[in-house]
């Protein structure tokens, strides 16, 4: 493959050199609207943050049928097309945007969803949210029974476990294969005259319900819903599944056996946009108090908060309000970070995370500075800002970050490095501290987490409220593939 270009932005921004936690994936579908297609659009835009790579629509219409279209990059990049556009009408339609936690990675357009499958019955499509953790031993069971991938993406066994149930309607069949399934889903699905929604049984990824005239939709988060001007509902319950249709509206019932709820709380860190509300809680405010229990668990002397844009925003806000020391913005974001036809040298390549970010030097030099950050995963970037910020002649730089050290890969819909990659899998507090040579580093305990994200007397150990394995190494499904693999779960206490 060509070198990544200096300028691109999903290649070189600061957070895409495995520093970050990679976004999994977003769903949007729409029912009894005029040109659903075109809504399905604005909700994906709005759902951008959860995938980059790619995206894609599928959408019905009674006279022209099931239409489909699939798409590298942005969605503002081809889903604005009105020739693309004209080409998906109908008043049914279900959307994606796509970032590979599972299959192969990169430009690979078979991978990209919604999947399509036509059975007996008819036509029907599924986009899926999460990570399948039994994939492998799906597959594989599935191939030696005849059955043909046409990609390489774990969600496909879905369709091919519903063309091999025996029950008659297409949402009975998708109830069949998702007992089979194990892992994180949360799935909008559509036939010619249906939408569907299910979340698995521990609700570890969103999905809400929403109204739009007398119109349905459901999307991975309530911000996607305000961009077309839909009225929230309700959250799809874990392990609830809609069917949604004209005539009966919304049928709802419970097909797996419950257990208690497991919703990823890094959603409330970093994954869902701050204008979202999840579990009838601001994301923004969790945020915010997130700060406030960092600045009661972790004080110190000093003249600014900072945050690491955008993540740390709130963050840092709520630090700074619970400490007294004022909040500034000493590093400014490049909005306009994209693509240009500048030559890639080595000295532009060099420039990395100064591409993306660039300090304020006026405000910095000579101040104790706090930097408040979502998280460290590999700790690369967390250097590069640290040395940007004493180059603009800073007297001391502070961490503050927004979780607990990450420690443990994610295998319900994130991508995260190898174990053996994370900065907090190989070194305590203080050899991070030494390893990224600022003058202190605390991250929020994961009992502080939890009383920023509403609960009051913290984590339950003995039955945590979150899916927080990232953090614990506490996997609620056991990853079984990965385990095939080799994965050392972590000794029980």
């Amino acid at each position: 493959m060509p070198p990544a270009h200096p300028f691109d932005f999903d290649a070189l921004s600061p957070f895409d050199d495995g520093d970050k936690l990679k976004e999994e994936c977003g769903v949007f579908g729409v029912l009894g609207v005029a040109d659903a297609a075109n809504f399905v659009a604005l909700g994906l835009h709005a759902l951008q943050h959860r995938g980059q790579e790619a995206g894609g629509i599928v959408c019905h219409h009674p006279e022209f049928g099931f239409n489909s279209a699939h798409r590298f990059g942005y969605v503002r990049d081809n889903f604005t097309n009105a020739t693309l556009m004209q080409t998906l009408p109908g008043p049914l339609a279900i959307g994606h945007v796509r970032y590979s936690t599972a299959g192969a990675k990169g430009a690979v357009i078979r991978d990209v969803q919604p999947f399509f499958g036509e059975f007996s019955m008819g036509g029907a499509a599924i986009a899926h949210n999460g990570n399948i953790t039994n994939a492998i031993a799906l597959r594989r069971e599935l191939i030696e029974r005849g059955s043909i991938f046409q990609s390489s993406s774990d969600s496909e066994c879905i369709i091919h476990l519903m063309a091999r149930s025996l029950q008659k309607g297409i949402p009975e069949r998708m109830e069949d294969a998702l007992r089979r399934v194990e892992g994180a889903f949360s799935i909008v699905a559509m036939t010619r005259t249906k939408l569907i929604g299910v979340r698995d049984p521990l609700g570890v990824r969103p999905l809400c319900l929403g109204k739009i005239g007398d119109g349905w939709v459901l999307s991975s988060e309530t911000c996607a819903l305000d961009i077309i001007g839909a009225d929230y509902v309700r959250e799809i319950e874990p392990g609830e599944m809609v069917v949604i249709d004209e005539k009966r509206g919304v049928q709802s019932h419970f097909p797996f056996r419950r257990v208690p709820s497991r919703f990823c709380i890094f959603e409330h860190v970093y994954f869902s946009r701050p204008d979202s509300i999840i579990g009838g809680r601001s994301v923004y405010e969790t945020r915010r108090q997130i700060g406030v229990e960092l600045a009661r668990e972790a004080p110190v002397d000093a003249d600014l908060v900072c945050p690491v844009p955008d993540s740390g925003t709130p963050a840092a806000i709520g630090y700074s309000q619970e400490s007294g020391i004022p909040y500034a913005m000493g590093i400014i974001r490049n909005q306009y970070m994209g693509r240009t036809f500048i030559e890639p040298t080595e000295q532009i390549r060099n420039m990395g995370v100064r591409l993306k970010l660039n300090v304020n030097r006026a405000l910095i030099r000579g101040k104790r500075v706090i930097l408040v950050d979502d998280s460290v995963v590999r700790g690369t970037t967390s250097r590069k800002i640290k040395q940007m910020i004493l180059d603009a002649g800073a007297a001391e730089v502070h961490f503050r970050i927004a979780s607990p050290p990450t420690a443990w890969p994610c295998f319900y819909g994130v991508d995260t490095p190898q174990r053996e990659k994370l900065l907090a899998a190989t070194m305590n507090e203080e050899e991070m501290r030494e390893h990224l040579a600022v003058d202190s580093l605390k991250f929020i305990s994961l009992d502080g987490l939890y009383r920023a994200a509403g609960e009051a007397e913290g984590r339950n150990n003995k039955c945590p409220q979150y899916c927080d394995a990232c953090f614990s190494g506490e996997y609620p499904v056991a990853p079984s593939d990965m385990i095939e693999k080799g994965f050392q779960l972590k000794a029980a206490e």
